[in-house]
């Protein structure tokens, strides 16, 4: 029996969100064989609050982290969302692009990031352990200090 993505959530004290419906002309994640490819996720919290700011400018670097963890919490919901929720369904995660609403001069980019893939390795382990772009931005939707997209090999379909 496998554990669920949501219960290892649990154990991180952790709640997975509904995964967010697109905002605009495109959809959420597309599939490809047994790649998952996951439009932006911003820093939005469960409760709607968007984690927004600038790093460098009016967002700590703990805030920054923080912002990261949350948008890679929506990653999971969308992971979660579109495969059998289990935690076996993820073969690995290979990517993640990391956007942070970074002032000119902020150089600690991939600090922040690591809010995002820590998260990803202890929730999947060595599968977790993924490839990564951490990129400063002038701006973000919704003013979102952070947003993630990522591409996900699943497992092999056994149909």
């Amino acid at each position: 029996m496998s554990i669920s993505i949501r219960e290892k959530l649990k154990t991180l004290g952790i709640e997975l969100p509904a995964p967010t419906a697109p905002v605009a002309s495109y959809v959420s994640v597309t599939r490809a064989g047994n790649h998952l490819f996951i439009s932006g996720q911003i820093s939005k919290a469960p409760n709607g609050e968007v984690v927004a700011g600038t790093l460098g400018k009016d967002c700590s670097d703990e805030q920054g982290t923080e912002a990261a963890r949350v948008a890679a919490i929506n990653i999971l919901a969308q992971i979660a969302a579109n495969t059998d929720g289990s935690l076996s369904s993820v073969r690995r995660i290979l990517k993640l692009r990391v956007y942070i609403a970074a002032t000119q001069e902020f150089e600690d980019h991939s600090r922040i990031a690591n809010g995002a893939s820590d998260l990803m390795v202890a929730v999947f382990g060595e599968a977790g352990k993924h490839a990564r772009a951490a990129l400063g931005m002038s701006s973000l939707p919704a003013g979102a200090a952070v947003e993630i997209d990522a591409i996900v090999e699943l497992e092999e379909s056994k149909c």
